[in-house]
């Protein structure tokens, strides 16, 4: 156990109940309209969210007070856990399937998405083994083979789903992790050109999957289809201009946008509040990735240190990828947008997050 300063990082409690507010008025700004014509209640998805808001928030506050080497203690308890969520969730009758994927637990009149607590459980085990064996990290047979194994054995557990996008998040975080502890750059690009081959047999074995991929660079070639999600995306940031159209005033939320209160309310928060909005929205992203590298840098010792990098690249990896897809950067990977987008698992996982990095923050030498 370690001795605690008084205070958590403050300024990270602030730039997270700044997001999570924006996310609330923009769920239910985005949602309102579809909300009403489903369920004849405009507040349905915005009265949700804000339960999974209040849940987290009393997780968040818990954690914050426990010592994060409890993570540690407990990190592969957590993870088997987790694997079994995953099995369980492949089993007709267990499993919820949702365009496609077979990715939530029923529990009640809600639901539970393992994958998502699963990007938690492996950060906090990849940071306990790489605090364990840093100095093997360098040997691809020692230290890098045993990560990897791990890492991608969850990824064909999420895939069997199949769930690309939390897949993607969780590799690219533990890779990030295994960087950061000194992986040799050598083994990276051995491992990134099999990552290549094995991607392209992938396209190659079904031709269609290349349309999927590379709709992106060309939506309009399929506009009710593969492109459609994309095309609408783009014509609700075009019109937002500077400030944007006003808040409730979106368009493309007239059932142009698909559950526009998903992995695409950025698209609609662009819309609303303009240049000027979207870009205050990365500012406070900006910020808590700085404080997280800030608390990663103090931590009193590697455990901390790993543990802090990891959840902040989860973080600034979804980031990136959801206004990639939203901005027509990337393909559609269904992504959300950490506090902003509705969803209870992916809301309340990363307010579970930001508490462990408070507790950290409480020990950090800065």
């Amino acid at each position: 156990m370690h001795g605690k300063k008084s205070t958590p990082d403050i300024l990270l409690i602030i730039i997270t109940f700044s997001l999570l507010a924006i996310g609330l008025i923009m769920v239910y700004s985005a949602s309102a309209v579809w909300a009403e014509y489903k369920f004849h209640d405009s507040f349905f998805f915005a009265k949700r969210q804000l339960l999974f808001a209040a849940v987290g928030i009393i997780a968040m506050f818990f954690i914050m007070n426990v010592d994060y080497w409890t993570w540690r203690t407990w990190a592969k308890v957590i993870l088997i856990v987790c694997f079994v969520l995953l099995v369980l969730v492949l089993i007709p009758g267990i499993g919820m399937t949702r365009n496609g994927s077979r990715s939530w637990i029923g529990v009640g009149a809600f639901s539970i998405q393992p994958s998502e607590f699963m990007k938690l459980a492996m950060i906090a085990f990849l940071a306990k083994f790489l605090s364990e064996h840093q100095k093997k990290i360098t040997s691809f047979k020692q230290g890098l083979l045993p990560a990897l194994t791990l890492v991608f054995a969850a990824f064909g557990m999420i895939m069997l789903q199949p769930d690309l996008g939390t897949g993607t998040v969780m590799v690219g975080t533990c890779i990030a992790m295994i960087f950061v502890a000194g992986a040799r750059i050598i083994h990276f690009a051995g491992l990134g050109l099999l990552g290549l081959a094995g991607f392209a047999a992938l396209v190659l074995s079904a031709p269609y999957r290349i349309k999927r991929i590379t709709s992106f660079l060309n939506p309009w070639e399929d506009p009710l289809g593969s492109g459609f999600q994309m095309i609408q995306s783009l014509y609700a940031i075009g019109p937002g201009g500077l400030f944007g159209l006003g808040l409730g005033q979106s368009r493309q939320k007239f059932f142009y946008l698909p559950e526009p209160q998903t992995d695409f309310i950025f698209a609609i928060l662009a819309e609303e509040l303009g240049f000027i909005g979207g870009s205050l929205v990365l500012l406070l992203f900006s910020l808590l990735l700085w404080r997280g590298v800030r608390i990663a840098l103090g931590a009193p010792d590697l455990y901390g240190s790993f543990l802090a990098i990891g959840i902040i690249s989860m973080i600034a990896i979804q980031v990136m990828i959801n206004i990639g897809v939203v901005t027509g950067l990337m393909p559609v990977t269904g992504i959300t947008l950490p506090f902003l987008s509705y969803g209870g698992s992916s809301l309340t996982l990363m307010l579970m997050a930001i508490g462990v990095l408070l507790n950290i923050s409480r020990h950090s030498r800065y």
